[in-house]
């Protein structure tokens, strides 16, 4: 795995060894520090400047190497555009400064510049920026057949005029990065290293941060009745896990907020297979479980001051002699009975009984579930957006609020009782898929059915946990999707 940098905060200064990153605006003008350097190096990087056309816009890069009169080895230009700046600007920023500075050990990343307020929480954003975008899953890889050796840690500081402030937010901003991280780990790890076993193992390990977790096996769910997540798992000879994490740092007794992962970690689309073309991927089946797992780190980590609750589904759908048939029929946990058209539509079989386990048993304030469910959502909204399909306007409105602070944007879909009618069954109370037509809604259409009264989202992250495009804080397969989202969603909603 790639080693993450080293990050400490200090006061505004100019740095004299390693890489500079400094910031300039489309006006071209330097920061008070940024002069100091370009005086002492007889004009250096305006020259820089001048001669590479550099027009300072928002994330493009100039890069400076070995500048004269200085001991630096380079200096890295990052522009700040003209508009203003947003919160996920400035994490894009670190990402961007991180990218340039592939590669250098020593790196001072200057957090100022010219008619722009750069605040210590803005200085710790740019630093979350930097770590999330030095992430590399080099796990697998080998230099001539032998373990590579890994590489020493990057020396990161971040120089900011309110240091301490800086230094406060990165307590909170790097766990929230750690999350991150740790749901793209889960995400590339290849299905015969990490089945439901390894990854409830995984979800066991938060232990170690003060969460409690209880891990269900085969027989407790037998025993539960979770006939719809068993019916999945049934062709797979790895045993089927649900793994409950539990954040308790709000009031006692105060109604939980309830997080609902589907955990699918190797999806061949059942009897009903998969084309062979792009299988692989299906390893990324429990993006949403992989979401939830690493939000419940942040939150346990930080110690936020919220009842939280993570449930995941973890099970293997494949096609042996005892695999689930299509017009097959299961009793739901709930004691709905569901018809099974299509055993690729297995996801939201996993989902319904937890949601209804989770309604019952934990009586929650909310309930979000994440899931790459379907890829009719990725045909409707690209890889820019998760779809998201509610029965509250206001969890609704709060959710994209959240995404559009964090950059991971939401984008509402719709349910109703026309949608409803395209998942009744003739022969059980509902199918498990509607057709081809508006695919994510009926799927949505189907969980609602599990939610009850409780106020609901159903994240649809097809698009968005793995195979998204590239950005400057993200730049491998899986994107970590969904952890600094809901992170935000809680810290500016409901702790305290």
């Amino acid at each position: 795995m790639a080693t993450l940098p080293l990050f400490q905060f200090a006061s505004l200064g100019a740095p004299d060894t390693g890489a500079a990153v400094l910031f300039v605006g489309k006006s071209l003008t330097l920061g008070a520090t940024a002069s100091a350097l370009d005086d002492k190096s007889a004009g250096a990087i305006k020259r820089a400047i001048k001669a590479a056309d550099f027009k300072g816009g928002l994330l493009k890069t100039l890069q400076i190497l070995a500048p004269a009169g200085l001991d630096l080895d380079q200096i890295i230009l990052v522009g700040l555009g003209e508009e203003a700046l947003t919160e996920k600007d400035f994490a894009a920023l670190g990402g961007a400064a991180m990218g340039a500075a592939k590669g250098a050990k020593e790196i001072s990343l200057v957090a100022e510049a010219d008619g722009v307020t750069i605040d210590g929480a803005a200085a710790s954003l740019m630093a979350m920026g930097m770590k999330l975008r030095a992430y590399d899953f080099d796990l697998y890889k080998t230099e001539k057949g032998k373990p590579k050796e890994a590489k020493a840690a990057a020396n990161v500081t971040i120089l900011s005029a309110d240091s301490a402030a800086a230094s406060k937010a990165w307590a909170s901003d790097t766990v929230i990065a750690d999350g991150t991280l740790l749901a793209r780990d889960l995400v590339n790890e290849p299905a015969n290293v990490l089945g439901p076993e390894e990854f409830a193992a995984k979800a066991k390990a938060l232990e170690a941060l003060g969460a409690e977790v209880e891990i269900l096996e085969q027989a407790e769910l037998e025993k539960l009745g979770m006939n719809a997540l068993l019916g999945v798992a049934q062709g797979s000879v790895r045993a089927p896990r649900v793994a409950i994490m539990k954040w308790l740092g709000g009031k006692k007794g105060e109604a939980p907020l309830v997080f609902v992962g589907k955990g699918v970690v190797f999806d061949t689309g059942g009897i009903s297979i998969k084309p062979a073309s792009g299988m692989e991927e299906m390893k990324g089946d429990m993006g949403g479980a992989a979401a939830v797992t690493g939000l419940l780190h942040a939150l346990s980590a930080r110690k936020a001051k919220v009842n939280a609750i993570g449930i995941i589904g973890l099970v293997e759908n494949m096609p042996d002699g005892n695999a689930q048939r299509p017009g097959d029929i299961v009793t739901s946990m709930s004691g709905q009975t569901i018809e099974v058209i299509n055993t690729d539509a297995e996801g939201r079989l996993v989902l319904a009984d937890l949601l209804h386990y989770s309604k019952e048993t934990f009586k929650p304030r909310f309930m979000i579930d994440l899931a790459t469910l379907t890829g009719a959502v990725i045909v409707a909204l690209g890889a820019q957006n998760a779809g998201i399909f509610s029965n509250s306007d206001e969890l609704c409105s709060r959710l994209s609020g959240s995404g559009e602070a964090t950059g991971e944007t939401v984008w509402r879909l719709p349910l109703s009782k026309e949608y409803d009618k395209m998942i009744d069954s003739k022969f059980a109370d509902m199918k498990n898929t509607g057709g081809r037509l508006a695919g994510s809604i009926t799927a949505a259409q189907f969980l609602k059915r599990f939610v009850g009264d409780v106020d609901w989202v159903h994240i649809d992250v097809a698009g968005t946990a793995m195979d998204a495009p590239k950005t400057e804080i993200s730049q491998g397969w899986a994107s970590g999707f969904g952890v600094r989202l809901l992170d935000r969603l809680v810290r500016d909603h409901y702790e305290g």
